[in-house]
């Protein structure tokens, strides 16, 4: 039940009635009214009574304040009004800042989860439902939403030749064939909720309301994101651009805090009839203030509403739920329910394991789940996310340094060695044109050896904040049969420690991601903020991540082979070029490879490269080519090339500057033009010099 107060007062908004006008239906003065919504003074039995009338209801609904009054708010889509000044958006430019696919949504719909994590002693929860709805039920799930009324808007924001309009239309096309609707929901538990204000600051507008807001509540400073995009990836994920919202509020709002629901649509500008369209439109209760009168605002459900809406929640824990309509993984990799609950399992291993390892009596920060539903039917059990399944020795590696069982250097067996990382951080720009003083942080680069079953080893994952990886580095001038390894390097605030070189560390290098958080480099805020020098810092840090890798990986004994046995056998590097055996020097040899088979048959390689000095540019051609028992190996093409570090790809040649002693860029092949399946062939990448290029 609510409190009087903010009860009456959320019925006067709904009715669109002022205080002074209820005092003056009732007879009393404005200062006694003022009085019960502030919860000083509570109406007497003969008051409470006379309410009822005014809003012409049973006495007893005023009594048990159990539910909002019925004041004729029906539900209603309102879409906002196109600039007066003639300005127009065909799509928002937010969702264009990442990949539409699921492994992007992953990553960013958790990061927000983590960051808004309530009860640090506990774990935030999240659960990941994918569902397809077809025959009635999906026809039920559509009327509810009311999406005859979306009709005409989605036909004309569809009937343009703008990129948004093109996917719009298929989409629209699919649905109208009849098929399936699919639907995700990704909710989290034990997080603030969409707490705040309909439309001033607060998590609710941020989310609702605004872009590029990125208000943060419970990270106080510990987000790992900065640029407020990473919501748009929802939008980005429907194929509708339609988000549905049910939220459990840890603070209340208006004396509520359970089923806050809106819809938000986010559409291209459009016309109809005459009439102009913004794009943006909100589904829920017209809005009674003179301020925003007319305007779709939350409304608080009752649970058949959630439950048509298939918006239902687990208990009362705060935090909230996202269902995307018309969900789909817009890289193409995943087409069937199956495929897209597989693809969002390995997302949250891959970025999240480590947020999921605990020490010893200790709760983990994330724990992560998926399952998949057919009309309301589960056809794949919930799946948790496991670390140590997914990723063995780095789960081992974090597990040893939360329980403080790290060693110096590796002698035996699973040890996992902890090294100090230095980061130098230089002071930030000053008004007055005085800076501070420069700080060392102490990061901690965890390593051990590699598991045989894992296939990309002698990697570094880089992380900050709550444990976010940022990128995947891979060491360079490794000694020539050094042992397989995985490691972790943990700065800022990822290293669990505080300290005024932790805050700074963390700022420091939160200023230096882009708006994916997915490297430490240049950017304009750290540019702007901190003085000369400070991309020098970061190129400091990142060799000393290579020296203390170096310092602690020695050399082996016994050499254990590159990866797991068929898949050195399936890859080699061709040692001959296309006239004969290559000269000894001075040409570029490949110092190290790493291979794998992806999911859809195409080889993965990462090649390093070690280079003469030579005064002019390098200019080098990677061919790919599948090894036969007889007569001339076929070519197979490149899907994607890319430059790893010391060099650029240019019209598919690697260009590498003069001075430079050491390259690598990374190969992904093309299976359709695989004579055979990627797994059943030898891999022979062919490093050869193209015409003009430097010899």
């Amino acid at each position: 039940m609510d409190e009087f107060g903010p009860w009456l007062a959320r019925q006067l908004r709904r009715a669109g009635m002022t205080q002074a006008q209820l005092a003056e239906r009732l007879q009393l003065t404005r200062a006694a009214v003022s009085a019960w919504i502030t919860g000083r003074s509570e109406p007497r039995e003969e008051t409470k009574r006379a309410i009822a009338m005014v809003f012409d209801t049973e006495p007893a609904a005023v009594y048990n304040l159990a539910a909002d009054l019925d004041t004729n708010l029906p539900r209603r889509w309102y879409h906002r009004p196109a600039h007066a000044d003639g300005g127009r958006e065909y799509g928002n430019a937010a969702a264009f800042a990442f990949d539409a696919d699921l492994s992007v949504l992953a990553k960013e719909a958790t990061q927000n989860s983590l960051d808004e994590r309530l009860d640090h002693n506990r774990a935030v929860r999240v659960r990941y439902v994918l569902q397809d709805l077809t025959g009635d039920r999906r026809d039920s799930f559509l009327e509810n939403l009311q999406w005859r009324d979306l009709d005409a808007h989605y036909a004309q924001a569809a009937n343009t030749d703008q990129k948004v309009s093109r996917s719009l239309r298929a989409a629209l096309d699919e649905l109208a064939a009849g098929r399936s609707l699919r639907l995700l929901r990704v909710e989290d538990y034990n997080a603030s909720g969409l707490i705040g204000p309909e439309y001033r600051d607060g998590q609710f507008a941020a989310v609702v309301r605004r872009q590029l807001d990125s208000f943060k509540k419970q990270a106080s400073g510990r987000a790992g994101g900065s640029y407020g995009l990473g919501k748009a990836t929802l939008w980005a994920t429907s194929q509708f651009g339609l988000v549905l919202i049910n939220s459990t509020l840890s603070e209340p709002f208006e004396g509520r805090t359970r089923r806050r629901v809106i819809g938000r649509l986010d559409l291209p500008w459009h016309a109809i009839n005459g009439a102009a369209f913004a794009g943006p439109a909100w589904f829920g209760e017209p809005d009674t203030e003179p301020e925003h009168r007319g305007v779709s605002r939350s409304w608080w459900a009752g649970e058949q509403t959630v439950q048509d809406l298939h918006l239902e929640r687990e208990g009362d824990d705060p935090g909230t739920s996202f269902l995307i309509v018309g969900a789909h993984d817009a890289s193409g990799v995943a087409d069937e329910l199956s495929d897209m609950h597989d693809r969002l399992v390995r997302a949250l291993a891959d970025n999240f394991w480590a947020a999921m390892v605990s020490g010893r009596g200790q709760e983990p920060m994330l724990e992560a789940s998926v399952t998949a539903l057919y009309n309301d039917q589960v056809v794949i059990p919930e799946k948790r996310i496991d670390p140590h399944e997914h990723h063995p020795a780095l789960s081992r590696a974090l597990k040893a340094y939360l329980d403080g069982e790290t060693v110096e250097q590796l002698t035996e067996g699973k040890q996992v060695a902890q090294a100090r990382v230095p980061l130098v951080v230089p002071p930030r720009k000053a008004a007055s044109g005085r800076s501070g003083a420069t700080r060392e942080h102490g990061a901690v680069l965890l390593l051990t050896p590699a598991d045989d079953s894992e296939q990309r080893t002698n990697r570094v994952i880089l992380m900050r904040g709550n444990r976010m990886t940022v990128r995947e580095h891979r060491p360079r001038e490794l000694l020539l049969g050094a042992m397989a390894f995985q490691a972790v390097l943990l700065a800022g605030y990822a290293t669990g420690m505080n300290g005024d070189d932790v805050d700074l560390a963390e700022a420091f290098l939160r200023a230096s991601e882009p708006p994916e958080h997915n490297r430490w480099d240049r950017t304009e805020e750290l540019t702007s903020t901190y003085v000369r020098g400070a991309l020098s810092r970061i190129r400091e840090f990142q060799r000393a991540i290579d020296d203390a890798v170096r310092s602690l990986v020695g050399k082996r004994e016994s050499s254990r082979g590159n990866g797991p046995a068929i898949l050195r056998e399936l890859l080699r590097l061709d040692a001959t070029g296309p006239n004969g055996p290559r000269r000894a020097q001075p040409v570029p040899v490949v110092r190290n490879v790493n291979a794998y088979v992806t999911e859809d048959g195409a080889w993965n390689v990462t090649v390093a490269l070690k280079l003469p000095e030579v005064e002019d540019p390098w200019l080098l051609t990677p061919v790919a080519k599948f090894d036969v028992r007889s007569g001339s190996r076929p070519d197979v093409s490149w899907r994607r090339l890319a430059a790893a570090e010391n060099c650029r790809i240019e019209n598919g040649n690697l260009l590498i500057e003069p001075g430079v002693r050491s390259a690598s860029f990374t190969g992904v092949t093309d299976p359709t033009t695989h004579p055979v399946r990627g797994g059943f062939a030898r891999l022979v990448v062919d490093i050869q010099k193209t015409r003009g290029g430097s010899a």
